[in-house]
C-alpha cells in the first residue's frame, strides 16, 4: 500500500503537494519518485515489478483510482492464457504472447498461484472456415506453436459434445486467475501503490511530472508511465499529447454454463479477420466453472457493465469520435449480429449451439460482464497490435486489449525499459 503522507503540505504550481513519505535521500524535495505509473490493473503493475527488477532502487509509485487492483480489464476477463496463434508474426502480440504464456505459468507456479495449461480447440463449423483455419495452422506454426489438426472424429476425443468439420488444438494455451497475479505483482514490486487515487490533472516539466488525484493531493515523478487502460488516451491528453486514437469501449458479455459437464476445457470458433475479437467461446476456468463468451456489443461508458451504466459525457467523446462513425459504417454487419445477440438470449444460445449443440437457453446463467478498451484511429482502424507511444519523460500504453494479460510480464519490461530510458 501507498505509505502515510507528511504533514505540512506544501504548494506547487498552484497545487497543494503531499510528499510521499518513505522516499528520503537527494532530490526528495524536488519529487517523490522516479517513476510515476498511472494504472494498477496487469500492466502497470507488471510495469512496476519490472522496474524494480531491472534497477533495483528505483523508486516507483502507482496510483490507481479503485480500492484495489484489477477491477476492470484484468479482472474482469476470461482468465484464458492465451498461445499466440491468432497473432501476425512479427507483431508484438505475437511475440510478446507466445513469451507471456511461458513466462506465467512459470510465475503462477513459483508464486503458487492457482493455474493450469490445458490446452484448447479452435473449431470450424462451416466449410466457409475451413481456409481461415488452415491458415491459423500456417500462422502458429511461424509464431512457434505446436498445432495439431483433428477430422472430426478426433474432435469428439477431446471434447465428446462438440461437434464441427474441423478442427485444431492448441497445446500450450491454459488458464489461472489474473485478479490473483495482478495481486501477487502489487505485493512483490517493492512500489508505493496508492488506491483511491484517481488522476484528474497532469502537469509535465522539464524535470518530470506532477500529477494531481481527485482527494487534492500531488505526486511528483521524474517520468510518467500511462497505463491506464480504459483512461489511457483521457490521461494522454491530460499530459498535454494528442494520443491520435480514441478508446471505444467495447461490453464483453458472458454466461455460466449450468451445466458445466458439456464441455472439458477450452473451445473457440474460427474468428472473423475482419475484426479484433475471438467470437463465443467456451472456457472451463480455474474454479471449473464454464463461461460462455463474450460478444462485444458497445458500452455507453467506459466502465459500462450493462445496458443501464450511461455516462453521457463519456459516451458523446466516442460519438464525437470521427473513427467511431467510420467503423461503425465499416462493420455494421457484424455489429448487428452482436447487438442481436445480446437482447436475444436465444439468438446467444443458437451462437453458442454451432460448437455445442446440446446446449439449452436454461443451461445458461448471467454472469458479469467485462469492457474491452479498443483503441480506434481517426480513419476507423481498430488498433490491432499492441500500442506504445513516447513523449518527453512520458510513456503511454494506449491499446492493451486481450492477450494483454497473458503477455503482461514482456510488456512490462518493455516498457520499464522505455522508462528508464527517460531517466537517463
Amino acid at each position: 500500500m501507498f505509505r502515510g503522507i507528511v504533514s505540512g503540505p506544501v504548494h506547487y504550481l498552484g497545487w497543494e503537494v503531499a510528499q510521499v513519505s518513505g522516499y528520503g535521500g537527494e532530490g526528495f524535495g524536488r519529487v517523490d519518485c522516479d517513476v510515476l505509473v498511472i494504472g494498477g490493473g496487469i500492466v502497470g503493475l507488471s510495469t512496476a515489478y519490472a522496474i524494480t527488477r531491472a534497477a533495483p532502487g528505483t523508486r516507483v509509485v502507482v496510483l490507481e483510482k479503485e480500492r484495489g487492483p484489477a477491477r476492470h480489464q484484468t479482472g474482469r476477463n476470461s482468465g484464458v492464457i492465451h498461445s499466440g496463434v491468432y497473432y501476425r508474426p512479427g507483431s508484438l502480440k505475437a511475440r510478446y504472447a507466445v513469451r507471456g504464456a511461458a513466462e506465467m505459468v512459470k510465475f503462477c507456479a513459483e508464486y503458487g498461484l492457482p493455474h493450469e495449461v490445458t490446452g484448447k480447440l479452435i473449431v470450424a463449423t462451416e466449410r466457409a472456415e475451413l481456409p481461415r483455419l488452415h491458415a491459423l495452422v500456417q500462422r502458429g506454426r511461424e509464431n512457434g506453436i505446436p498445432v495439431r489438426e483433428l477430422g472430426p472424429a478426433q474432435i469428439t476425443e477431446y471434447e465428446p459434445r462438440v461437434r464441427g468439420l474441423a478442427a485444431i488444438h492448441v497445446g500450450t494455451t491454459g488458464v489461472c486467475d489474473y485478479g490473483a497475479v495482478a495481486a501477487q505483482l502489487a505485493e512483490s514490486s517493492g512500489a508505493r501503490i496508492r488506491y483511491g487515487a484517481e488522476v484528474t490533472a497532469v502537469d509535465r516539466r522539464p524535470w518530470g511530472v506532477a500529477v494531481r488525484t481527485a482527494g487534492g493531493a500531488v505526486v511528483r515523478g521524474r517520468v510518467l508511465v500511462n497505463c491506464a487502460g480504459l483512461h489511457c488516451d483521457r490521461v494522454a491528453r491530460l499530459a498535454g499529447d494528442d494520443p491520435g486514437m480514441r478508446i471505444v469501449p467495447f461490453r464483453g458479455e458472458y454466461f455460466e454454463l449450468a451445466r458445466p459437464e458439456l464441455v472439458r476445457g477450452l473451445v473457440y470458433p474460427v474468428p472473423d479477420p475482419a475484426f479484433p475479437f475471438l467470437g463465443v467461446h467456451l472456457t472451463r476456468g480455474i474454479d471449473g466453472g464454464v463461461h460462455v463468451g463474450p460478444n462485444a456489443v458497445p458500452a455507453l461508458g467506459r466502465e459500462g457493465y450493462g445496458w443501464s451504466v450511461v455516462r453521457p459525457g463519456e459516451l458523446a467523446g466516442t460519438l464525437a469520435w470521427p473513427g467511431s462513425w467510420r467503423m461503425a459504417r465499416r462493420h455494421w454487419r457484424y455489429g448487428a449480429g452482436e447487438l442481436h445477440r445480446s437482447v436475444s438470449k436465444r439468438a446467444f444460445t443458437e451462437a453458442v449451439r454451432r460448437l455445442l449443440p446440446a446446449v439449452e437457453p436454461g443451461d445458461l446463467r448471467r454472469a458479469p460482464a467485462g469492457v474491452r478498451a479498443q483503441a480506434v484511429l481517426r480513419d476507423g482502424t481498430l488498433v490491432d497490435d499492441f500500442l506504445i507511444r513516447e513523449a518527453p519523460r512520458t510513456v503511454h500504453v494506449l491499446n492493451a486489449p486481450s492477450p494483454a494479460a497473458t503477455a503482461s510480464l514482456p510488456i512490462g519490461r518493455e516498457i520499464a525499459r522505455r522508462a528508464l530510458a527517460h531517466l537517463g
